[in-house]
């Protein structure tokens, strides 16, 4: 018994002297700077340089979509047809599918995860889902009825031959319904204004999950928080709705000579050539039965095309007043900002009168910035969502106006990039696409209109927040993160991480240049985080693994203070030694401003590397007079948690 309370002392005292030496438990250089943090084997597929490797492949899927709106009952009916290639270098026995709409059943596992928290169609009363009234499967020339099961919000279809290897081919068609969700519900869902509801129908039509070389096929269920990963292929469809609608979707409308009046045609011309904003069809011309053609029986089909696209969605509205103008792209290609939206929604100048202006902006930012625009029209819908993208079409909310409405259509015309063109796995990694989509917003706000909505960020008054103890690690999965953290992990965290990498570690030409050649090196391909980091690491030529890996993986601190300042010989004119602290686990480079007696500055930069031997750090100033003071971080670029030890002068003790 002696020797364990011996033991038992002998550990209290232990404990004592840790609580006593903070820094020591906290600042561990061998925990952070890491050399086998990204320090993985290339692949044929994936290439240590964070590039696709010289066999990367994947999967095509292609759709044939024709579906009908009933407005009466709020019902879509369709028909889609997929044409899957297996590029893979393995046979694929069985196929999976993502029926989304399925979590608007009241027994689905989103519903039941929700409960009553509004999150899902069980929280409305309401018992959606698809309706699937036959799956034919077309193989080696022979059509049958496929076998299947469906499982939540994913259907598996069993094959009896396998597809084939590298550039095999399996068809099938899907015969199917859904009712509509009413509000905004979930990325989608319909509303009603003065003049008729507003249809935003997105997750619409059975859709391939990806089948990948990380992990074969995705097939996380569709819970609700998490959004999306998807196959990239063509696209044509075509939408049946009443005559007197107005359909808007992704991809370029191919018949609009048969959907629009000529005097509608006519004006969509002009927008084609104008900067400015055109009305194709007016607030007067709403209730006016000469803006729709006929059409026959009362109906008419709209049809669109997209190519090279991960998804397409649509909206539809008899209440649709409709402007446009021309976006002009960096390698002299011309596309089109257009805007469909309610009379309630016009109400002014600060609102959806100014939402093409705000489309053809982002658009025209971004495309200079990262990666052309791909797709031949910009689509912002006003409605009931009050904010999600698709391949060139959004939906905005229609009460959206000023500041906001120019943040949200920023914001989702900017997620044309991320998931889009770069088509990360979002159910896995939301902070891919929210993050990165997030930081080039900022970007674009300070561009337009000389900054008209820009806010300057401060990441020391930032830091608290972000960096709180009950926070999550961005590297959590979107389903898993909790709901009050998703817009810190998702969004904020990861936007201003790559703020401080442009600002305070690389520098805006090192990082955009960077950051565009990732982009496009995976530009309609499946990045990983690892792939990201490897090529932000090799084309800044920088090893950031520190970074990464305290920012991404972990919830550590950032607290770094000016401990101290000596004399060389305690003789000023021989120069000043000043002394560093680094309390908290975090480590970053660091600027320091030195405010000398007589007037005189000194900026003096160190690098990350002064961390990687101790948590402090001293360095010597050629300087001959007396420092009056010592700031870390003077503009404000870091997230340092407690500021108030930032500042050093003659006197003054360390501030906890």
């Amino acid at each position: 018994m002696k020797k364990y309370l011996l033991f038992y002392f002998a550990l209290a005292i232990a404990h004592a002297i840790t609580a006593q030496d903070k820094t020591a438990a906290t600042y561990q250089p061998l925990d952070l700077f890491d050399p086998l943090f990204n320090y993985t084997v290339s692949t044929p597929t994936r290439s240590g340089s964070g590039a696709p490797g010289a066999q990367y492949w994947q999967n095509n899927a292609s759709y044939k979509i024709n579906a009908s709106l009933d407005d009466s009952t709020q019902i879509v009916t369709g028909d889609v047809e997929v044409t899957y290639t297996n590029n893979s270098p393995e046979k694929l026995s069985y196929l999976w599918l993502q029926l989304d709409q399925n979590l608007f059943s009241k027994t689905s596992r989103g519903a039941v995860v929700a409960g009553e928290s509004g999150a899902s169609g069980r929280a409305m009363g309401f018992d959606g889902g698809y309706q699937i009234k036959s799956v034919q499967l077309e193989q080696n020339g022979r059509k049958a009825g496929a076998n299947y099961i469906i499982n939540d919000t994913r259907m598996q279809i069993r094959l009896d031959q396998p597809v084939n290897e590298k550039g095999g081919v399996v068809k099938f068609s899907i015969s199917y319904s859904f009712k509509i969700p009413d509000g905004n519900v979930l990325r989608m869902g319909m509303m009603k204004t003065k003049n008729g509801r507003i249809y935003e129908v997105a997750q619409w039509y059975p859709r391939m999950c990806v089948f990948d070389d990380i992990q074969g096929w995705n097939t996380l269920p569709y819970i609700g928080q998490g959004e999306f990963y998807l196959e990239y292929g063509d696209f044509e469809y075509a939408i049946n709705v009443p005559s007197s609608f107005i359909v808007v979707g992704s991809g370029e409308l191919i018949n609009g000579a048969e959907v629009y009046t000529a005097e509608q045609n006519r004006r969509l011309v002009l927008a084609a050539n104008s900067d400015k904003t055109v009305m194709i069809r007016t607030a007067d011309e709403v209730l006016q039965a000469s803006s729709r053609p006929a059409g026959k029986d009362g109906r008419l089909t709209w049809r669109f095309r997209c190519k090279n696209a991960r998804d397409v969605a649509f909206g539809a509205s008899k209440s649709f007043i409709m402007d446009a103008a021309r976006i002009n792209l960096v390698g002299g290609r011309k596309c089109m900002a257009m805007s469909v939206y309610p009379v309630e929604s016009a109400k002014d100048s600060t609102a959806w009168l100014r939402a093409t202006e705000y489309t053809k902006s982002a658009i025209e930012y971004y495309s200079e910035y990262l990666y052309e625009y791909p797709y031949p029209v910009a689509v912002n819908v006003a409605g009931p969502e009050y904010g999600m993208e698709y391949p060139g079409l959004v939906f905005c909310g229609s009460g959206s106006t000023g500041g906001g409405l120019f943040g949200v259509t920023s914001h989702e015309f900017g997620h044309t990039w991320f998931p889009m063109i770069v088509g990360s796995n979002e159910r896995k990694f939301a902070w891919m696409d929210e993050g990165f989509n997030t930081f080039i917003n900022s970007l674009a706000d300070k561009s337009f209109n000389k900054g008209e909505y820009f806010d300057k960020k401060d990441t020391q008054r930032e830091a608290k927040g972000l960096l709180r103890d009950n926070s999550d690690p961005i590297m959590t999965s979107a389903d898993v993160l909790q709901r009050f953290n998703l817009g810190d992990e998702a969004y904020e965290k990861p936007a201003v991480g790559l703020r401080i990498l442009r600002e305070a570690i690389l520098g805006p030409d090192r990082f955009d240049y960077a950051f565009r050649t990732y982009v496009h090196r995976w530009a309609f391909k499946h990045p990983t985080p690892m792939d990201f980091f490897k090529s932000m690491d090799d084309a800044s030529g920088e090893d950031l693994g520190w970074f990464w890996k305290e920012w991404f993986y972990q919830k550590w601190k950032f607290d770094v203070a000016a401990l101290d300042v000596r004399y060389v010989d305690q003789t000023p004119e021989k120069g000043a030694l000043i002394t560093l602290e680094n309390l908290e686990k975090m480590a970053f480079p660091v600027e320091v401003e030195i405010n000398y007696k007589g007037g005189t500055k000194e900026r003096i930069k160190l690098p990350v590397e002064v961390w990687q031997r101790g948590s402090k750090f001293t360095f010597k100033t050629n300087s001959t007079a007396l420092v009056n003071s010592v700031t870390v971080d003077p503009d404000h670029l870091l997230p340092d948690i407690n500021p108030r030890n930032n500042l050093w002068t003659p006197g003054a003790a360390i501030r906890p």
